[in-house]
């Protein structure tokens, strides 16, 4: 490792130092006593990596011979992710300490699973793309169910790790299909051996086994099987972190891998990618109308979501990349809002998940159903939230790339999947009162559902110059 290695894994080594030296502190000392330390600890070391990391977001600088890339495309990942992370660790203290959950290697887990996203959306190697890959998702298998006990977490947890497991079997067997084929794990490499003429079969295939392991971590139908019941059984915490970081992580490592290692056959990967995005977004739309557990519907809603994201993969350009990164960034910030408020869902003491208990609940918390109103009119995509106007980027980047079809199918999902957003909004204002949740909801959980929705409100107004940010990260990937 040279002097130029090291500065540019630095922000990665940084946090791996820390959550190794977290977890050895808090074993040889208090363990659980220093849990809400190490929580607000790894908050803290989050947003300093995040400013760190988007103070040089204009540089482009590679390590270990090209298997890391440190790039605009890659820091805006990281930094989404690191934000995200801090987020769902802020407004998940309270309710997991309140309900005895706040365990010591709750941070350290996220700390770690972090890492692995920075190193995979920074990957310039299949062997790089897949450690990262790993640690992320055992990580992952771990807070899943963290909740040691309770069944469904336990149940969420084996589940995830069997099907993550056969997933990612499939995609190193891809991995090692493209290997044989083109002689080398370098993304780079394999660019070069795609030559102007007929692409070897095997090739091919290992491209396409690597999009169904990459499928999966995006819950994108039809390998979205775990992801109703892995949200449901896993503690709320865990489930908002699913929603929001590894979404980011998973889908910028699928845009790397697609245009980085494989950008000179778009029209081989495009098409396998708009029917994912198709299926996804119909699949997810018609799943969410029947479920009746707040968090089964936030995976259906995720399902859905994701295949509005691929929309921007598909279409193969600048400004499909930059409305992907547009719309994974609001989404995160539509569904930290979102599960703030879902933490907050208590009657009685207890968490409670149903939709039936939010009947009338703007007479009993005016304000946080208004915010949590807005919230959904922006994950349903309703004009003038800012949900509209990522759905709109990701359209239009269809049609600029003459995939007019699959920007109407876009529409007709949304219009469908409206219904079960709408559901929630007709439960708090118009529904029969009955006795439902508390109106009480914590400080920080407050803080981040009002910002959520002033976020959705204010930011059509310029995106608060992420927009300009996302271009320059699109152009990095896509040359």
């Amino acid at each position: 490792m040279n002097p130029t290695d090291f500065s540019t894994v630095l922000p990665e080594i940084t946090l791996a130092v820390a959550a190794m030296a977290a977890l050895l502190g808090a074993v040889y000392t208090g363990k659980d006593k220093l849990a809400a330390m190490l929580n607000w600890g790894m908050v803290a070391l989050f947003l300093i990596l995040a400013v760190w990391i988007g103070a040089g977001i204009t540089g482009e600088r590679t390590a270990f011979d090209g298997t890391f890339n440190d790039d605009p495309f890659a820091r805006f990942a990281k930094v989404t992710v690191l934000l995200a992370a801090a987020s769902i660790l802020a407004i998940s203290h309270e309710p997991m300490l309140r309900r005895k959950m706040l365990r010591f290697e709750f941070p350290i887990l996220i700390a770690l699973s972090v890492l692995g996203m920075m190193v995979m959306v920074s990957a310039g190697d299949l062997i790089v793309l897949y450690m990262g890959l790993e640690l992320q998702s055992l990580a992952l298998y771990v807070v899943a169910s963290f909740r040691r006990d309770n069944l469904k977490s336990s149940e969420a947890g084996l589940k995830y790790f069997v099907l993550g497991s056969l997933s990612s079997g499939i995609l190193l067997y891809g991995a090692s299909l493209t290997y044989g084929y083109a002689g080398t794990t370098d993304f780079a490499g394999i660019l070069s051996t795609l030559g102007e003429g007929a692409v070897p079969v095997g090739l091919l295939f290992g491209l396409v086994m690597m999009m169904t392991g990459l499928a999966f971590k995006v819950s994108a139908v039809p390998f979205h099987m775990w992801t109703p019941d892995v949200y449901e059984g896993s503690p709320t915490a865990v489930t908002a972190y699913f929603a929001t970081a590894p979404k980011m992580a998973a889908m910028a490592l699928f845009a790397r891998l697609m245009y980085d290692a494989f950008g000179t056959i778009p029209a081989e990967w495009g098409q396998v990618i708009a029917v994912l995005s198709v299926l996804s977004m119909f699949v997810g739309a018609i799943g969410g109308i029947g479920q009746r557990d707040i968090k089964r519907m936030m995976a259906y809603s995720s399902i859905a979501h994701m295949g509005f994201a691929m929309i921007g993969v598909a279409a193969g350009t600048v400004i499909g990349v930059q409305s992907m990164l547009l719309y994974l960034a609001i989404y995160i910030a539509m569904n930290i809002g979102a599960f703030a408020f879902i933490l907050s869902m208590e009657r009685d003491g207890q968490h409670v998940t149903s939709i039936d208990s939010l009947k009338m609940l703007s007479k009993k918390a005016p304000m946080s159903a208004l915010a949590m109103l807005i919230i959904l009119f922006s994950l349903a995509g309703v004009p003038p939230m800012l949900g509209f106007f990522a759905k709109f980027y990701v359209l239009q980047a269809a049609v600029n790339a003459d995939m007019t079809w699959l920007a109407l199918a876009g529409v007709i999902s949304s219009v469908i999947g409206a219904f079960f957003y709408m559901r929630i909004i007709y439960f708090m204002y118009f529904a029969a009162e009955e006795d439902g949740i508390d109106a009480r909801i914590g400080t920080v959980q407050g803080i981040a559902l009002m910002g959520s929705a002033f976020i959705m409100v204010f930011g059509i107004v310029n995106l608060f110059g992420v927009e300009s940010i996302a271009l320059m990260a699109a152009e990095t990937l896509v040359r």
